[in-house]
């Protein structure tokens, strides 16, 4: 029996990601990177990882074989250039690797939000264009069967999300995570419809450039398929000592929506009058409904 090294590498490697991937599903951390409804398709790839690991426990120890010698084994050829390829490739899989153990995953913040571009609208076709795009996203009416099991806690039958859809018309808007992206579509695309409306919202601080010093965003980050497509929504809100809250503040708000234009495009925003100071909530990102149409 020969110990086969790079064999062994590889199987070190395997383990590696297999506890890595169940590390994500034990501590609830995976809900940080992906979409609740791929969480199953990641315990699949773990399992995977898995299997693939078992396989590789027989390639460690190889049995003696006698090898014959071909046209330049006589060691007078050149290993270097794969060698090369050797390290790059267990560089580039052992980098993520080092890099999912050593970091603590971070919440998404205003930081992040200022890198995914401008909420507040630039002129009237920018705004179409950028509402046409999250419009896009924001809800998934998919036909379910009744028999499947629920794929995200952000599921509504067709019965239950015409019935929220109807709390619209109430006189106080309750922005709850489960319809936080299709109630700011709604309100954003009718503004004079909810013109005058109670309105309750959580969120995090973030001011855009371009706003008053008693204004900011109120603001979530609405993720489709995982944290690389993630888009903040949210809704400008004016408040006196809005310059008390720093960036990245969680705040819960109560206003009235009012409309004024911005850039020559009417948007919402909330007259707030009452603010308190809230602790992260343990899900902080919202996610697009899925509807079953039955």
């Amino acid at each position: 029996m020969k110990f086969q090294l790079t064999q062994f590498l590889k199987l070190i490697l395997l383990g590696a990601f297999s506890s890595f991937f169940f590390k994500l599903h034990l501590t609830g951390e995976i809900a940080k990177f992906i979409n609740p409804k791929y969480i199953l398709m990641s315990q699949l790839a773990g399992f995977l990882f898995i299997l693939l690991f078992i396989i590789q426990l027989g390639r460690v120890w190889e049995i003696n074989a006698q090898h014959h010698c071909s046209a330049g084994c006589n060691g007078d050829h050149d290993h270097s250039h794969s060698r090369f390829k050797k390290v790059f490739g267990y560089s580039v899989i052992i980098l993520p690797l080092l890099t999912g153990y050593g970091i603590e995953p971070a919440t998404l913040n205003s930081s992040i939000a200022g890198n995914k571009g401008l909420l507040l609208p630039q002129n009237e076709g920018m705004s179409q264009a950028r509402q046409d795009a999250f419009n896009e996203v924001v809800s998934d009416r998919e036909p379910l069967d009744e028999n499947e099991p629920i794929p995200n806690n952000n599921y509504l039958s067709d019965s239950e999300y015409d019935r929220k859809m109807e709390l619209l018309k109430e006189e106080q808007i309750e922005m709850s995570e489960d319809v936080f992206a299709v109630y700011i579509e709604e309100i954003q695309t009718n503004p004079q419809m909810y013109n005058g409306k109670k309105i309750k919202i959580k969120g995090f601080v973030y001011k855009e450039n371009g706003l008053n010093s008693n204004q900011f965003i109120i603001s979530r980050f609405l993720i489709n398929h995982c944290v690389a497509d993630a888009r903040v929504v949210g809704m400008v809100s004016e408040y006196k000592d809005a310059a008390l809250y720093t960036q990245d503040t969680w705040v819960e708000l109560q206003g009235t929506i009012r409309t004024e234009e911005y850039n020559g495009v009417e948007i919402p925003v909330i007259q707030v009058e009452e603010v308190e100071t809230i602790s992260e909530p343990d899900d902080p990102y919202i996610f697009p409904i899925l509807v079953k149409i039955v």
